[in-house]
């Protein structure tokens, strides 16, 4: 008798944003002449910069003759790639890190959730609440969470609330945790951390022998300055964080799919006996095992990413994107809500209006206004009575959303 793994019969419905499509199929399939605009799910629209495009074709082209071919890559990525990496998004922000300490993926979801394969089930995670969903749903599925409750948390897991009342910056935890997802530029609430607060996660973290988990996957939409860009600009932080990144939002590859992690060789975890391991060497060896690389075409698309024009270009989607928040922002403060977001992020998190829970709001705009944004409750129960609307959209869509809001919606 084969059994299952019964930790996934612990997750509670559906994918978030498989309940966000099953929900507006529903209504389109009862609505067709419906014009729904979708400002839900973060999916970008812009095409692929002209640079990639050139350098995706080349590549192709070097896949047609035996002198250029290429099979399998390199199980940590191409060193074309990982130089460009480093020049780019590292030294030019002062901060040495290794050719070898690169990994290029499939995806920041990809390396969040399976980051979590090099812990044991007994390390304790903490989470910003609200937080994407991905970071608790995979330890989740490994069995390392506990049990459901009715308040909506896990009953292993620590929750960081980020709310209005605290601007949206966590608490560091009262108890001692192992494992610290933070997110910032964050998803959902698209709000940030200063340097100055994000040093004291790197203080706990060393204090305790944490490891933090970073994702920076929207460092490029920062605008404002003092911000940090990466957590390896605050010192002692190589030693304890992982920093994941990715193509996805910064160059429209979310249909093309590639990504990178950092690990630093001084970062350890260790044994129950107290053994020090490095994690670079294991994710190393598990990626070596379970993952045959980005193909070379992919590859030889973010490569022109880091070349002087397609700085210019990816800068320009941007700018367009950022143009988008703006946008939804002003015109939903314009009608008295309380928005947040929006400016170091394509992300706008408002206030649901009149005391409104998130998926009753979700309801409301969809009959009311054929809008579709996410419930905050689904990014975590911190989210209870916010709303993510996303600036992916097209400028004509954005805009008319934005009219919607105030001609169609009783707010």
């Amino acid at each position: 008798m084969a059994h299952i793994n019964e930790n996934h019969l612990k997750l509670p419905g559906n994918y978030l944003f498989a309940e966000i499509a099953k929900r507006v199929n529903a209504y389109k399939s009862e609505h067709s002449d419906a014009k729904v605009i979708r400002l839900g799910i973060g999916d970008v629209t812009r095409p692929l910069a002209q640079v990639t495009i050139d350098a995706m074709h080349k590549a192709v082209d070097d896949m047609a003759h035996v002198e250029t071919f290429k099979g399998y890559p390199e199980y940590e990525g191409y060193d074309f790639l990982i130089q460009k990496i480093i020049e780019v998004d590292y030294l030019k922000r002062g901060i040495k890190i290794g050719t070898d300490e690169v990994f290029v993926s499939d995806g920041a979801k990809s390396d969040t959730a399976n980051i979590q394969e090099l812990f044991g089930l007994d390390n304790l995670i903490a989470v910003t609440d609200p937080v994407y969903p991905v970071y608790v749903d995979s330890n989740v599925m490994a069995g390392r969470t506990g049990e459901y409750g009715t308040d909506g948390k896990w009953s292993k897991v620590v929750y960081m609330p980020c709310t209005a009342e605290n601007n949206f910056v966590p608490a560091l935890p009262k108890a001692k945790v192992d494992m610290i997802y933070l997110c910032f530029p964050n998803n959902p609430t698209g709000m940030t951390i200063s340097k100055t607060e994000l040093k004291k996660w790197v203080d706990y973290a060393t204090e305790n022998k944490s490891i933090i988990l970073f994702d920076s996957a929207y460092e490029a939409y920062i605008h404002e300055d003092g911000v940090p860009h990466s957590i390896y600009e605050i010192e002692g932080a190589k030693e304890v964080a992982i920093e994941f990144r990715s193509f996805s939002k910064t160059a429209g590859f979310t249909g093309t799919r590639c990504a990178y992690c950092v690990i630093p060789k001084e970062l350890n975890a260790y044994t129950a006996t107290g053994e020090a391991h490095s994690l670079n060497r294991l994710w190393y060896r598990r990626q070596a095992t379970k993952f045959n690389g980005v193909s070379y075409i992919v590859q030889r698309g973010a490569e022109a990413v880091y070349s002087e024009e397609g700085q210019k270009q990816i800068r320009e989607t941007i700018e367009y994107y950022m143009t988008n928040a703006r946008i939804i922002r002003e015109g939903l403060v314009k009608l008295g809500l309380k928005v947040f977001g929006g400016v170091n992020a394509p992300y706008i998190w408002l206030k649901t209006p009149d005391g409104m829970g998130s998926w009753e709001f979700f309801n409301k705009l969809l009959n009311e206004a054929n809008i579709v944004g996410t419930p905050g409750v689904g990014f975590g129960p911190s989210g209870e009575g916010y709303f993510r609307l996303t600036a992916f959209g097209s400028r004509e869509s954005t805009e008319e959303a934005v009219e919607r809001f105030g001609s169609r919606l009783n707010i």
